[in-house]
């Protein structure tokens, strides 16, 4: 392995540390020169490294770089044979990870990316990910659950990010059906899930749960300035927040059959009770939301009080007018 990469483990291990590099040099049998050019190697590609003379080396409290090492270390919840792959830039993390099973990568595996070139969102919709900017990262598993639950998992994933954000931060976002969490009003976050299927048995074989979050994005394009913010969580690094969703999300959707994570869904649903507007068979619908079914299903009820479930799709919360609005 790379030189640079052995020390970034010691320094990511020891974080109130000063390392010398007389002490680094003889660990690996190289000289201070080369660990000092392997140190520089690391600062160019964006860890914030404190470096002094007659000090050493010390990874910086600020530093916020993605790191599989820092990931691994986190994680409580322990999935034998979890393969962690950061990427620096990717077209998105979900397709990483397909092209990781053609490759024969069938295991678990968490792919991580400090910057998306095509995020991917529902609908054919595309995710903003700015580099070193937010946590753009896709869970893949083997499976055998049936293609209906896949509702049930992008629901459960849900879930899985709100508690992993309020365990480390204290904030509590909004759920917006089907895959949004909101704050203040914006949208922080989305999530997509992908399934390659057996057709034959009706089952999926690898679920892939891709999320995107903003977590300093400071700037948004246009379209997106009024509707989207970022976390800005205080104390906490994108590693941490990674580890905490996946130990997250492992504990959810492994009791995906007791329905147990819904009473949190409907809890915090910025939808329930809401006028929402949908489009189903072209045809466009106005109704109140009233429950999210066992499956994850928006039940939206219409003014004659027929009830309809939503199990895919998009929808359109309608503003709520005050009571000093113009009729």
């Amino acid at each position: 392995m790379q030189l640079k990469i052995e020390i970034l483990k010691i320094l990511e291990a020891n974080p109130e540390t000063d390392i010398s590099g007389q002490l680094l040099a003889e660990k690996f049998g190289v000289s201070r020169n080369a660990i000092w050019k392997a140190v520089r190697s690391l600062q160019a590609e964006g860890y914030r490294i404190c470096a002094g003379q007659n000090r050493g080396y010390r990874l910086s409290a600020e530093n916020d770089m993605l790191s599989a090492v820092a990931i691994a270390d986190a994680i409580q919840h322990r999935t034998r044979g979890m393969a962690i792959y950061v990427r620096r830039t990717v077209d998105s993390t979900n397709d990483e990870a397909k092209r990781l099973l053609t490759e024969g990568k069938t295991g678990p595996a968490l792919i991580v990316s400090e910057e998306q070139t095509a995020g991917r969102g529902r609908q054919g919709k595309t995710f903003y990910s700015p580099k070193q900017a937010g946590i753009y990262m896709t869970l893949s598993f083997p499976s055998a659950l049936p293609l209906y639950a896949a509702v049930s998992v992008t629901t459960a994933s849900a879930v899985a990010v709100f508690l992993a954000i309020r365990d480390l931060t204290g904030t509590e976002t909004e759920i917006k059906w089907v895959n949004d969490l909101y704050l203040h009003g914006k949208k922080i976050c989305g999530i997509l899930t992908e399934a390659i299927s057996d057709f034959e048995s009706g089952r999926a074989q690898h679920i892939m749960i891709g999320i995107g979050i903003n977590i300093w994005t400071e700037e948004f394009p246009d379209g997106l300035r009024e509707t989207a913010c970022a976390l800005y969580p205080k104390g906490v690094t994108r590693n941490q927040l990674v580890a905490r969703i996946v130990d997250r999300l492992l504990e959810v959707t492994a009791n995906l059959g007791d329905g147990s994570y819904l009473d949190l869904y409907r809890r915090h649903s910025m939808v329930l009770g809401r006028e929402v507007v949908y489009v189903r068979d072209g045809e466009t619908y106005t109704g109140r939301a009233v429950d999210i079914d066992e499956d994850g299903g928006l039940i939206v009820e219409d003014a004659e009080g027929e009830r309809t479930v939503l199990n895919s799709g998009e929808i359109t919360l309608r503003p709520v007018l005050s009571e000093t609005s113009p009729v």
